[in-house]
């Protein structure tokens, strides 16, 4: 396979900005899909609002399992690249999208058969839980277009194209406000859908999306996804990718069933607290997604670095990324607290979810400042081969601080859905000095994947092209 010409060459003098502007304008786009759903929903039913916040968290959680293999993607991609070793990258791509196709489609009828289980678990409301269930059902049913869709974006990036996921995710937000508005004032109102049709116009911006990333693939020649790569089968580059990717998606997993934990205990306090967490939610995803395009844009460089042997500039590029990241991310945070009195009016005038929602901005600017530093260290302890120290702080910090600090703040003394918040705050932050530190020693160094998997991905290449030849 030869190296095609990118878009962006990746190197320790890639401008941070030069991936990380379009990642934001993506993560902001994407993130408007879900504000542009709430806002809609809130003019046309306010219990629908909770409820698809509901169920968005239970989609979260699928997608975190569907990231077991693309996040190992991005780490092996990223690191063979960087050694320039181009001759292994079909096979890894060809495996990457057919087994997160197979593990996407039975994990999308797992959730939508267990969808009854999973509102008693979360004492949805009577009022919310037939709005949750069947969002569930048709989100969640079509959840494996998203599995594909996630491996692609994480080649495409790794390869220097960070900008199709900007434009892919633009049309998203095209296609799906045209179909909620038909849906909800539209002519197709008439059907009386609802939720049910939001959910519907969101599958279909989903598949769209799947079909332009592969056009854009092929018609790039970044690389070729063909069965013939899989025999024989390369069962020990599997066992190496999933080994990657379930330490990097369990340490996601835990934190989102110690957040669908959380959720529960504010779904006891009422619908006003429900709703309140679901608009400032979508206020607070504006304040994160900068330093999350920072992050991924440096998981993606110092995964490039690690592969050239580059650590010490890896080290360095890390702690330059915080210094853009944490001072912006602070400041919208703190935006979003001052001005969220008025913001939240777009969404509500129900005077108690706004006091709520004022609470809990002001709470949040100390969980942007924790989040902020677990993404930055995290993305690049992954990127680095060290993904399982960041499983194994996750699961201490996220049950043993944030869990037990939020229920006795927000339940026990009776604080509400701002002390919940404030156990998060409390995770997020210590978690956060915990993975820095682990950084600034350098105990990643070492852990690189094509050094300490080179030959089990050479003996699977051999097998490959060898069988390729002979046909």
């Amino acid at each position: 396979m030869s190296r095609k010409k990118s878009t962006v060459i990746i190197d320790e003098k890639t401008p941070l900005l030069l991936l990380a502007g379009p990642m934001f304008l993506e993560l902001f786009l994407n993130t408007m899909v879900n504000n542009i759903d709430t806002l809609m929903l809130s003019h046309y039913d306010e219990a629908a609002v909770g409820a698809v916040g509901n169920a968005n968290t239970i989609m979260f959680m699928m997608n975190i399992l569907f990231n077991v293999i693309a996040t190992a993607t991005s780490v092996v991609v990223a690191q063979y690249l960087g050694a320039k070793r181009y001759d292994k990258m079909n096979m890894i791509y060809t495996l990457a999208v057919l087994v997160n196709l197979v593990v996407g489609i039975v994990l999308s009828g797992a959730f939508c058969a267990a969808n009854p289980l999973i509102m008693s678990f979360l004492h949805v409301s009577d009022s919310m839980r037939p709005y949750s269930m069947i969002y569930i059902y048709i989100v969640g049913g079509g959840g494996f277009i998203m599995a594909v869709f996630n491996v692609m974006l994480q080649i495409l990036r790794c390869n220097g194209f960070p900008k199709v996921g900007m434009y892919v995710t633009l049309a998203i937000n095209a296609i799906n406000i045209v179909g909620n508005y038909l849906f909800l004032y539209g002519p197709l109102k008439t059907l009386n859908m609802g939720v049910a049709g939001v959910a519907i116009s969101t599958v279909v911006a989903r598949v769209i999306a799947v079909i332009a990333v592969f056009v854009f693939f092929f018609v790039k020649k970044i690389g070729k996804i063909s069965l013939r790569y899989m025999n024989p089968f390369p069962g020990k580059l599997l066992g190496k990718m999933i080994k990657i990717g379930l330490p990097t998606a369990g340490e996601n997993l835990t934190y989102n069933l110690y957040q669908t934990t959380l959720l529960s205990f504010v779904n006891a306090m009422g619908d006003d607290a429900v709703n309140a967490r679901a608009y400032c939610n979508t206020l607070i995803s504006f304040a994160m997604i900068f330093s999350n395009a920072c992050a991924m844009s440096t998981q993606i460089i110092t995964g490039h670095l690690v592969g050239a042997g580059k650590s010490e500039e890896a080290y360095k590029r890390v702690f330059k990324t915080l210094r853009t990241s944490m001072p912006i991310t602070i400041a919208l945070a703190s935006i979003n607290a001052v001005l969220c009195r008025y913001s939240l009016q777009l969404f509500t005038q129900n005077q108690n979810i706004i006091a709520l929602g004022q609470m809990i901005m002001i709470v949040d600017i100390f969980v942007e400042m924790g989040r902020c530093l677990n993404m930055t260290f995290v993305s690049s302890l992954k990127a680095a081969g060290a993904y399982i120290f960041p499983l194994i702080v996750g699961i201490l910090s996220n049950w043993g601080l944030g869990l037990m600090t939020g229920y006795t703040v927000g339940v026990v003394m009776g604080v509400g859905v701002a002390g919940i918040f404030a156990g998060t705050a409390t995770d997020e932050c210590i978690r956060g000095l915990i993975v820095m530190y682990y950084w600034y020693k350098k105990k990643w160094i070492g852990k690189s994947v094509v050094d300490k998997h080179k030959n089990v991905l050479e003996l699977d290449s051999k097998k490959t092209e060898h069988k390729i030849a002979a046909s």
